[in-house]
């Protein structure tokens, strides 16, 4: 979808549709007002019998409406006047592409814009409308036999911005937002695609192929036997119940000063978890599937990275592998040596993304990153902590978990900061072994976080569990493709270009 900046009035503005704005109760917005005096009273007289109320998110799709050139008018409803803010916009601007997508116009101009939004600058309209128009026209039917013969016609949405000093600033926003709408579509799809097709072999082509229409990003994979060299008993024991084999994918851009150090992305690419020899349930067991969605989020990261060119060091390390319940699968009670050298009793094969991140991030430290950032749909405790619309955020570095924070809320892919230290440390212990992979219950989260935290000692380091957030259940089960926006931000302020 291409997407531009312009001025013009509502009244007289020649395009497939104009999307305008109601407030709550029926208020006109400032455009729907234009239209509204050389259409007889169209908007208003829809208002004053209760057909349109404003409500946040409603639609109206009007035809052949008298008095402007438009073909169609779209009413958005855009909730109480005065409280519209930046999540109230994306919401507006994805129900008027969700409306837009079942009629046949290609281009569309949104007045919404005319509109006061709580931080409302125009760089940061654009960039939030063209990710959240994004978000809503994507569609995975790529495995359907027979697919929508018509599929979407709309191809362009322009905005409306007062100025050329606006309109520049939204086009840098469209940009921006389209990169990052881009890197959340990838993940996505990664995600959404089943086991059988997602393996660790297939994650590791993903990679490269992203790698070969990119001169500036370097992928490389360790494959099993150099696994083993390097003692990585603790990925290997996750993947040994399994017929595919396991990769450890890296990923490096160097955007930056050659002497700069990197910030290092971790994702969990557990391409299917049935929990091995501690079998998970069979009810919902096909999402899990989704177990990759954190691999999948550093991948679309780092295809923000590479469309935006941004001037920063990333690396980006993408342990991947199966945990089946095979008899060569990993038992309760077995013992291994990570990477680390540390020796780790496997209580429950169920938690295994913890012993595939522990030899990443040990293996992570040969880039002597600035900063390490992992990415896990780690625990079903964090989804009974959070639920499904907050990712969970663990770190003893306050700096650096604030500036996650604040990333987040920049991008309207908003975390959650738990606690984390000795005190939930101490339920790792082992009789025989130097602790354990699980420990009890309670704060199941945060206790998974400490494992981790055992690895990365003496570094930046910062925990995201996504298991609430990267994917949805139910008539909408699918990838969400978070917490891309969240990292992609991270990644530009770094690189102090948003």
């Amino acid at each position: 979808m291409d997407f531009s900046a312009k001025t013009g009035s509502a009244a007289t503005l020649r395009t497939d549709c104009a999307v305008v704005g109601v407030y709550d109760n029926g208020r006109l917005s400032q455009a729907a007002r234009e239209i509204d005096a050389v259409a007889g009273n169209l908007i208003s007289g829809l208002v004053k019998r209760g057909d349109f109320t404003g409500k946040a998110g409603a639609t109206l799709l009007l035809h052949g409406a008298a008095g402007i050139p438009a073909k169609r008018l779209l009413l958005i409803g855009l909730g109480e006047q005065g409280k519209l803010d930046m999540k109230g916009w994306r919401k507006a601007h994805g129900a008027a592409v969700s409306a837009l997508l079942n009629t046949a116009a290609k281009n569309a101009f949104s007045f919404l814009s005319m509109e006061d939004v709580a931080d409302g600058e125009p760089y940061l309209l654009a960039r939030h409308a063209a990710e959240a128009a994004e978000e809503t026209a994507y569609r995975f039917d790529e495995l359907k036999s027979k697919i929508d013969p018509t599929p979407a016609r709309l191809g362009r949405i322009t905005l409306w911005f007062p100025d050329r000093k606006s309109q520049s600033a939204a086009a840098r926003g469209f940009t921006h937002g389209k990169a990052v709408a881009d890197g959340q579509s990838l993940a996505r799809r990664l995600g959404n695609l089943p086991g059988n097709i997602c393996t660790p072999t297939f994650l590791a082509s993903e990679a490269r192929n992203l790698a070969a229409s990119n001169a500036g990003l370097k992928v490389s994979v360790v494959e099993e036997a150099q696994m083993k060299k390097l003692g990585m008993n603790a990925l290997l024991s996750v993947s040994r119940g399994s017929r595919q084999p396991p990769k450890l994918i890296v990923m490096e851009w160097r955007g930056g000063p050659k002497q700069k150090a990197p910030v290092a992305l971790v994702g969990k690419g557990i391409t299917f978890d049935t929990g091995g020899i501690s079998l998970k349930p069979p009810p919902a067991m096909d999402e899990m599937k989704f177990d990759m969605c954190g691999a999948a989020s550093v991948i679309g990261a780092m295809a923000t990275v590479v469309a935006l060119e941004l001037p920063i060091n990333v690396v980006a390390l993408v342990p991947a592998a199966e945990n089946m319940p095979d008899g060569l699968a990993s038992r309760p009670g077995d013992i291994v040596t990570t990477m680390s050298g540390q020796t780790v009793e496997i209580l429950n094969t169920d938690a295994e993304g913890r012993l595939i991140l522990c030899d990443a991030l040990t293996y992570a430290r040969r880039f002597e990153p600035s900063t390490i950032i992992d990415v896990a749909t780690l625990t079903g405790a964090c989804v009974i902590a959070l639920g499904h619309h907050l990712s969970g955020l663990m770190s003893s570095d306050d700096p650096l978990a604030q500036e996650i924070l604040r990333a987040g809320a920049d991008a309207e892919d908003r975390a959650w900061r738990l606690p984390i230290g000795e005190d939930y440390d101490e339920g790792l212990k082992s009789n025989f072994a130097d602790f354990a992979n699980v420990a009890g219950r309670e704060g199941g989260a945060i206790t998974a976080a400490c494992f981790l935290a055992r690895f990365t000692r003496d570094l930046r380091w910062a925990h995201l569990d996504v298991a609430g957030t990267a994917w949805k259940s139910g008539r909408a089960k699918g990838a969400t493709g978070r917490p891309v926006p969240l990292l992609a931000q991270f990644l530009m302020s770094r690189a102090g270009v948003a």
